[in-house]
């Protein structure tokens, strides 16, 4: 299924590229409160492979990224940082990625949490048009994986009236209480987009939660 609209928001590189992959900070933790544990994390290992360079993995970090708290498509539901953690991946060229995870007190909460996040990306090609009429932004709807609790992956493609043309990955996947999601992107076009890889990228970040 694809979605098609006009008038849109990014500049530069996909929302994760445009607004840079620096690595957040650490959220403070209380005097004597015992340190929360993250879930598992995805390795530089499991991003699909790119053809001109290797991942590197950031480390994993406490709170919100500040990338995710200005992102049109993950930033309502992401950005607060509660309960949450992120890991950022670079490689030397176009390409970066991101995990972000959140535990949520309750299995209704994390549902609540993981319908959301698939409703902000829905809407998300709207919401970058209505905020820059010289992007174009189109949404791809690539299906569920039958993973835990299930999986959704979603393919975002910007270009811009000047012809600067990204491509971006998203999937969001729940296990339990805990809610993750999986941000790439790159310069190009649907074409440019390793689905099939990024699929398996999705299942293994879900197996690898708990």
């Amino acid at each position: 299924m694809s979605k098609r609209t006009r008038a849109g928001t990014l500049t530069g590189l996909t929302a994760l590229t445009a607004a840079g992959l620096a690595l957040g900070t650490v959220l403070a933790v209380p005097a004597g409160a015992a340190t929360p544990r993250p879930p598992g994390f995805l390795s530089a290992a499991d991003l699909p492979p790119h053809p001109g360079s290797s991942w590197t993995a950031g480390r994993i970090t406490a709170g919100a990224s500040p990338d995710v708290e200005v992102d049109r498509c993950l930033g309502m539901a992401l950005g607060d940082g509660r309960d949450s953690w992120y890991r950022d991946f670079r490689t030397d060229l176009d390409a970066s990625a991101r995990q972000v995870s959140v535990v949520l007190p309750s299995v209704s909460a994390a549902k609540g949490r993981f319908a959301r996040v698939n409703q902000d990306i829905k809407s998300c090609p709207a919401w970058i048009e209505q905020a820059d009429p010289e992007v174009e932004a189109t949404l791809k709807d690539y299906g569920k994986l039958d993973v835990e609790e299930g999986a959704h992956v979603y393919g975002l493609h910007t270009e811009t009236s000047w012809g600067a043309t990204d491509i971006r990955l998203l999937s969001v996947g729940r296990d339990g209480t805990t809610v993750t999601v999986v941000d790439w992107g790159r310069l190009g076009d649907f074409g440019d987009a390793p689905v099939k890889a990024f699929k398996k990228t999705t299942v293994t970040a879900v197996n690898k939660l708990h």
